[in-house]
């Protein structure tokens, strides 16, 4: 999904690095990020704590797609292209965090 994003993100104008472009990034690196270091804490709090986050990375990266093929960045062809990566990233992720949350007690 990364490596999507910043391929993606390569063409946007100019103005919009420390705007926009910046932030879709970050938001798409949060993701595996988040991920990464929750797997590396010990405990299954911990890790899911880290999903959590991720989850909310997700989210902001949902919109802020979005918002980027609504301001004309992003072609509608692209964004359909794009859609089920993101998709599938979002099942993966909700399914890990549903495997990794404590029971409820």
């Amino acid at each position: 999904m990364v490596v999507a994003v910043y391929k993606l993100t390569a063409t946007w104008p100019t103005a919009e690095r420390y705007g926009l472009l910046s932030q879709t990034r970050r938001a798409a690196v949060s993701i595996a990020s988040n991920i990464a270091e929750g797997a590396a804490k010990r405990g299954r709090k911990e890790f899911g704590r880290q999903l959590d986050v991720a989850l909310g990375s997700l989210a902001e990266l949902t919109y802020l797609l979005r918002l980027a093929r609504d301001l004309g960045y992003v072609a509608p062809s692209e964004y359909e292209a794009l859609d089920p990566l993101r998709e599938r990233t979002a099942k993966l992720l909700w399914g890990l965090y549903r495997k990794m949350r404590p029971p409820k007690e």
